[in-house]
């Protein structure tokens, strides 16, 4: 290897072939069987890429099974329950395991390149997370083969989705599966939002990183805070159906309508989680064949800000039939109608980039144009269905799905396809076919248009969505059988994007450096990238990198910049200041590992387990799946294998293992974000209940101690005083008797866990009876898991210092874990307040 301090220069090429040798050692993918450890996001945004266009297949091949069914009256090609289950899993496939995966895919393969960065912040993170994701859809989809998909809609509505109407497994492997893929994308979305703000190159200030990283910081803070309520009303309908504990059962004192507040929760943010994304590609790709910079940078951000918060306030936008209140309706369709403000902003901004520039009209800005039409088009009728009276006269017809296909396919599926081709030249180092992309853009087109422009018509005609079939005679036949027509047009379009994807990494023209004249870090990298992305990373101060110094690629490749070395063996890039881009630390990454493989097939099996009911073989999944990921965190921070040389290039910021602000302080501070909306979710459902659901009842006496709760949040504060006493210690480089305090943390927090653990076992609580003893039960678990878990974490940290991984030297570790104390020690409190005290003093 080259040694520490030797630097590359153009001159000595025999250093800079050793030093790309010594970079592909430390960062090179292995092959066979162990590729299955790979943690790079190059691979891992492939492999989540690869995997959304499969599911994209299943989906679109469900889609023709049903425009096949209804192209004419009277048909018998499917069974009503077969019809159901495809319906169901056409818009679970589309939405769960295609959309969400495939955006979250194409970030994490392009941001660290956007942003001159070599890796993701938490590279096992991102692996852990695909792996949930193909186990978990795959278990799903499988359920079609069985033929025992779910056929209670993709939305899942109870009581239609409960045990009385569903009695088989459908909705289980739904509830289980889905619950697994959004574990996945939480995941990811925690992975993005740490990586954006905290490892752009040096000099990359917020306001000067490329428009695309600000599109995905929001859509990974809306997955972050929109994806937890949705897991939360999984785990509970799942419970519902295995246990019988009536959360949404009107006559055990739950309501159904919780479940369509928790899914929609999730589900209105999630169209702009899909839609920003995409938007981010068409902001990137029209100043690129445009000629010019965006107009309005400024503008876009904000109104990227606004879409992100408003987007969370439109969730009753889907509920306007269910008897809700007038005011409530009004205040929604009028929050409904203002997102649209941003927007239009957006759509200006593209345009006037466009009118002030010189369009270049090649194959990726055709499907921006597609994307224009159809985008503006379910835009307007997103409008009409803002007005509550319009709303109800067309509520549950095939213009709902008409419009819903208009914004999704057309506000995400074409500024996608425009993205891949896009960067189909950094994908495989070839240029894309003209000839062939533009056959199957005009089909796709034209068949799209030709499907849902009529179904429109048909849902003002009366004809509901997920009916079997219709008599003739409705005055629908002729408008199904070209919807039909249409939709099969559609799919040869995509059939032939598909052969044209399939040839190009064989026949493509090979691509010159930076094709398409861009203007943002990624084509800077080689054609295909390396593992490593840049040789060197630059110091950018400009929105524009390679308009700006073209020379750019060249030097970067030379080594000419910092970090040009790999002979300490750590996989290292910049950790800057999440506002200026001022260096603060070289953060050090982990290698590749069995561990988020095997921690993923553990959760597997936890998960098939549950399907099945083979209880004891799921709590052994648990702790071997707890085991895996607690030898995954071993070696972390100044473990020999994540650091086996701590020094750093003279002038060179220190390790973040060795600092108190590094990366995973950010990681645990978004994960406890993300933990905070599920705990939000789970008190706005208490509450609900006990002030909406007509059956509630509230007992007398409550079951629970309050001197048992009381007791166990001072034991916890307490272990939360030791654990704060232990930071403040090592802000002060005192690592004197660390080990004996962190003991006394663990020790408090596992006397809390068997005081809470007693608790839950001497209370009376009738949880198959009552709603409300049931809400209980969750609370107390869910308080009981993350004390335990404070206490594990404190034990470990004590054992790390014995080994000397934890020290006034490398004092990271113990910070991040008291962030989860300060977390969990607030949670415990509120439950208290909410489960203990506060139904004492008012009463049911």
């Amino acid at each position: 290897m080259t040694t520490l301090n030797r630097q590359a220069t153009p001159q000595d090429p025999d250093h800079l072939k050793g030093l790309h040798d010594d970079l592909q050692e430390v960062w090179g993918n292995p092959r066979g069987i162990r590729a299955l450890t790979i943690v790079n996001h190059t691979t891992v945004g492939l492999r989540f890429m690869v995997t959304g266009m499969v599911f994209f297949l299943i989906g679109g091949i469900l889609a023709m099974l049903i425009r096949t069914q209804i192209a004419m009256p009277d048909q018998n090609f499917m069974n009503p329950d077969i019809y159901n289950q495809v319906t169901t899993m056409h818009g679970t496939v589309m939405m769960f395991l295609f959309a969400i995966p495939m955006l979250e895919g194409l970030a994490i393969y392009m941001i660290p390149k956007m942003i001159g960065g070599r890796d993701l912040v938490c590279p096992r993170l991102s692996a852990l997370g695909y792996f949930c994701y193909l186990f978990g859809g795959t278990i799903l989809t499988f359920s079609i083969v069985l033929e025992m998909a779910p056929n209670s809609g993709w939305f899942m509505y109870t009581p239609l989705s409960s045990s009385e109407y569903s009695p088989g497994l459908g909705s289980d492997f739904w509830l289980l599966g889905i619950t697994f893929v959004e574990i996945s994308a939480v995941s990811a979305g925690v992975e993005l939002v740490v990586s954006i703000l905290r490892t752009r190159t040096q000099g990359m200030a917020l306001h000067k990183m490329p428009i695309f990283a600000w599109y995905i910081l929001a859509m990974a803070l809306m997955i972050v805070v929109g994806f937890p309520p949705l897991i939360l009303g999984s785990i509970l309908l799942e419970l519902e159906r295995a246990v019988g504990m009536p959360f949404f059962d009107v006559a055990g004192g739950g309501d159904p309508l919780l479940w369509q507040h928790l899914f929609w929760l999730f589900g209105h943010p999630e169209v702009y989680i899909i839609f920003l994304p995409a938007a981010g590609v068409v902001s990137t790709l029209i100043p690129v064949f445009a000629g010019r910079p965006l107009v309005g940078y400024g503008w876009v951000v904000f109104a990227i800000t606004v879409m992100g918060f408003i987007s969370f306030g439109l969730w009753v936008h889907h509920m306007f039939t269910v008897g809700i209140p007038q005011l409530a309706q009004a205040f929604f369709s009028a929050a409904s109608m203002l997102v649209a403000i941003p927007t239009a902003i957006q759509v200006f901004v593209w345009l006037a980039t466009l009118w002030v520039g010189k369009p270049r009209f090649e194959l990726p800005m055709l499907w921006i144009v597609g994307f224009l039409v159809i985008f503006v088009c379910g835009g307007l009728t997103g409008v009409m269905l803002a007005l509550v009276p319009f709303n109800w006269q067309v509520h549950d017809t095939h213009f709902v799905v008409a419009h819903m296909h208009y914004v999704l396919v057309g506000g995400m599926l074409f500024p996608l396809m425009a993205g891949l081709y896009y960067w189909l030249p950094l994908f495989s180092g070839r240029m894309p076919s003209e000839t062939i992309g533009k056959w199957g853009f005009w089909l796709v087109f034209i068949g799209f248009n030709v499907t849902f422009l009529i179904m429109h018509w048909t849902g003002l005609l009366g004809m509901p969505r997920r009916i079997y079939t219709y008599d003739t005679g409705m005055g629908w036949d002729i408008f199904n059988l070209i919807s039909s027509i249409g939709g099969f047009v559609m799919s040869a379009g995509f059939a032939v994007v598909v052969i044209d994807l399939l040839l190009h990494f064989r026949y493509g023209k090979p691509a010159k450096e930076n094709p398409w004249r861009a203007d943002t870090l990624e084509w800077a990298n080689s054609l295909p990238p390396s593992p490593y992305n840049f040789v060197s990373l630059p110091k950018i101060e400009t929105r524009h990198p390679l308009w700006d110094d073209p020379d750019l690629p060249r030097t970067i490749r030379e080594g000419k910049h910092r970090l040009a070395v790999a002979s300490h063996g750590r996989r290292e890039l910049w950790g800057s200041d999440p506002l200026t881009g001022k260096l603060r630390e070289v953060i050090h990454l982990p290698g590749n590992s069995w561990w988020p493989f095997c921690a993923a097939l553990a959760l597997a099996v936890v998960c098939v387990s549950l399907l099945i009911r083979w209880y004891p073989l799921a709590g052994i999944a648990v702790i071997v799946a707890g085991v895996f990921l607690l030898r995954w965190s071993w070696e972390n921070g100044a473990h020999p294998r994540a650091a086996p040389d701590a020094r750093v290039q003279e002038g060179d910021p220190p390790l973040h293992s060795r600092t108190l602000d590094g990366p995973g302080l950010w990681t645990m501070t978004t994960t406890m974000i993300a933990n905070g909306a599920f705990f939000l979710s789970f008190l706005f459902g208490w509450f609900y209940l006990w002030t909406v659901s007509p059956e509630w009842s509230m007992p007398d006496t409550s079951p629970l101690s309050l001197f048992a709760m009381l007791a166990v949040g001072l034991l916890f504060a307490v272990g939360c005083t030791a654990m704060e006493t232990c930071v403040h210690r090592l802000r002060q480089r005192n690592d004197l008797g660390l080990r004996l305090r962190l003991l006394v943390a663990a020790l408090l927090g596992a006397v809390a866990s068997m005081v809470l653990l007693w608790l839950i076992l001497s209370a009376d609580l009738a949880i198959t009876e009552t709603a409300h003893d049931a809400v209980l039960m969750v609370g107390l678990v869910y308080a009981l898991f993350h004390v335990s878990l404070a206490a594990l974490l404190s034990l470990l940290q004590a054992l790390r210092v014995g080994y000397g991984y934890v020290s006034a030297e490398a004092p990271f570790e113990p910070v991040v874990v008291a962030y989860f104390w300060r977390y969990s020690v607030l949670m415990l409190w509120v439950l208290v307040g909410a489960l203990a005290i506060l139904p004492r003093v008012i009463g049911g």
